[in-house]
């Protein structure tokens, strides 16, 4: 029997993860839209494009999805539509296409963490777990109904990079765990509960700035969510604007920003003390110490 055609949205490592899997499994995938990588980004995560190509499949990066696209995905009658860190909004024109529905992968356990950034918030907010999502795409971002869930844990030594990579690849076991039933068109559904959805933004490099009334430990949880590959957390010690990369909080207690050691360099917070073991003057070098 012929295997139901798919058009795959997808960026990111996720995105990579998922490809790979769904051509390991010899997915019928008619076509890939991705994005081009953005000079501005530092790109961290394989390629989706790279991917494709290598094994034939036609790919396509629009900025958006207009008319024309639109157009196009009508001529290729999908059945299948997937969705795995794709950026753009996909139009209801779209995914009213396929006879076997439309889904997306979303990097938390909905109905928590709706929205964007949803890695990076959940080790800023100290959570202790994640996970990924396989849910019904509908107009509303992240509001579908559930199909499948995998859990992983967050360490206290995580970054957000380690657990990315921890979500990615429990998606692409929902993924490997779900294909033979979304291309059937019997895999399950449970509602989200509403009163339990939460919902976060986008971060931006301003958002790193740390706050040092907060805890040792709100501190360290903001510099390991935002540290390599993302911005990073900053602030201003010793009268110059620093990066913390890497710190562990410690008992004790001093004046928030009040330095009370230069070598190893430890500041005083809210509620205990942060030692800084990576930092990086602006405009220099990654290092250890203050320079």
């Amino acid at each position: 029997m012929d295997r139901a055609k798919i058009v795959l949205f997808a960026y990111s490592e996720v995105g990579c993860l998922c490809l790979e899997e769904l051509i390991k499994e010899g997915a019928n995938v008619a076509a890939v839209f991705t994005h081009n990588d953005d000079p501005g980004e530092e790109i961290w995560f394989r390629s989706v494009r790279a991917i494709a190509e290598k094994s034939g499949i036609p790919v396509h990066t629009p900025q958006k999805l207009g008319t024309q696209e639109t157009d196009y995905l009508r001529s290729l009658k999908p059945e299948l539509i997937l969705s795995c860190y794709y950026r753009a909004l996909i139009p209801k024109a779209v995914l009213d296409m396929p006879r076997l529905g439309a889904y997306n992968i979303h990097g938390a356990l909905l109905p928590k963490y709706r929205g964007r950034a949803c890695v990076n918030w959940a080790v800023l907010n100290g959570e202790k777990e994640t996970g990924a999502t396989l849910h019904v795409m509908t107009e509303r971002a992240d509001r579908g109904d559930i199909v499948d869930q995998e859990r992983v844990p967050i360490e206290f030594t995580d970054t957000a990079y380690d657990v990315f990579m921890k979500v990615a690849e429990a998606a692409r076991l929902i993924l490997a765990r779900r294909l033979p039933e979304l291309e059937a068109g019997t895999a399950p559904r449970h509602p989200q509960d509403e009163a339990e959805a939460t919902y976060f933004g986008r971060r931006r490099p301003e958002d790193g700035e740390i706050d040092w009334d907060k805890s040792a430990v709100e501190i360290y949880n903001l510099i390991r969510a935002v540290t390599h590959p993302f911005p990073g957390a900053f602030t201003e010690l010793a009268g110059k604007k620093y990066y913390i990369w890497k710190a562990r909080p410690l008992e004790g207690s001093a004046a928030p920003s009040k330095i009370v050691s230069d070598n190893p360099p430890v500041v005083g917070t809210g509620c205990g003390l942060l030692e800084i073991l990576r930092l990086q003057p602006e405009g220099g070098e990654e290092g250890e110490t203050f320079q």
